[in-house]
């Protein structure tokens, strides 16, 4: 409407799903962090509502015992953990999805996804199939995939199966997976950031630059870019003092001008720094 004023964002902003379930806009990723529990304790207690997990990480168990030792309810934390392309197929996905579900020691998850779309078409098929069944029974609220490009997610549709609720993908301004976004953005599929922090490659003149001038430091320059394009960042830190500063991006804001600059990084597929399986035929 002309003359408004946009609601600002903050930690306890969500986003709707496609699943009608409401999603914290920035969460704590867990990756390379077997004994994450201070992490997420320390997130917690910073006011982080998100976490996220997968079986490969090993970790699923440690992120159970956090929020038991929380005090937070349960219902009050948004979970995710993931399925590994080895585990795939039906029966396997709902003996694995029950195994996350033991090593988290509650009953559901807020969103399960599947990792990437390595096991091929028919595999992930029946992997979907699993996850959309085990949705109707209660056991994840919301269903997803990570590392998908237009066309896996187009077997889904094709198949007759609801389309994910969220696509996780490697998004960062030097790889900004443009056909995803806009895909998912036509398809009302959140877009979730990993790797938002470059894996700490954050010494660009630029991000230096508008950190300097936000008085910021770049990864909070890096995390305000995502969220600014309307993306899911899942920024992944050991230490409290960073999960702390991680989520202090909520007071300024990134010019126009300055996002457009940032925007001009991208290096296309090239710009990627994890294994990135979106191609996978």
């Amino acid at each position: 409407m002309s003359g408004s004023t946009p609601t600002p964002l903050s930690l306890a902003t969500t986003v709707r799903l496609s699943s009608g379930y409401d999603m914290p806009i920035l969460g704590l990723g867990v990756f390379e962090n077997d004994e994450c529990t201070p992490a997420c304790l320390a997130a917690l207690k910073y006011g982080y509502r998100h976490i996220d997990s997968a079986r490969y990480y090993k970790n699923e168990d440690r992120v159970g015992e956090a929020i038991r030792q929380s005090g937070i309810p349960r219902e009050q934390i948004f979970v995710t953990s993931k399925i590994y392309h080895p585990e795939h197929g039906y029966q396997n996905t709902l003996a694995a999805l029950q195994d996350s579900l033991n090593n988290l020691g509650y009953d559901y998850f807020d969103l399960y996804l599947i990792h990437s779309p390595l096991s091929g078409k028919e595999v992930r098929l029946e992997t979907w199939r699993a996850l959309v069944d085990a949705k109707k029974a209660g056991k994840i609220k919301s269903i997803g995939v990570s590392n998908y490009s237009g066309k896996h997610i187009d077997e889904i549709r094709e198949a007759g199966y609801e389309l994910p609720s969220v696509n996780q993908v490697e998004l960062h301004p030097f790889c900004q997976q443009r056909p995803i976004v806009e895909y998912c953005r036509k398809n009302g599929i959140a877009v979730q950031a990993y790797s938002p922090l470059i894996q700490g490659r954050l010494d660009d003149p630029l991000f230096v630059e508008l950190a300097k001038k936000h008085n910021k430091d770049a990864a909070q320059i890096v995390i305000r870019w995502s969220l600014q394009h309307g993306h899911i960042p899942l920024p992944k830190s050991a230490r409290p003092e960073r999960i702390l500063s991680n989520s202090q991006v909520f007071d300024f804001e990134i010019s126009a001008e300055d996002m457009e600059r940032l925007d001009a990084l991208d290096k296309g597929k090239d710009g990627a720094i994890t294994w990135n399986p979106v191609d996978a035929p």
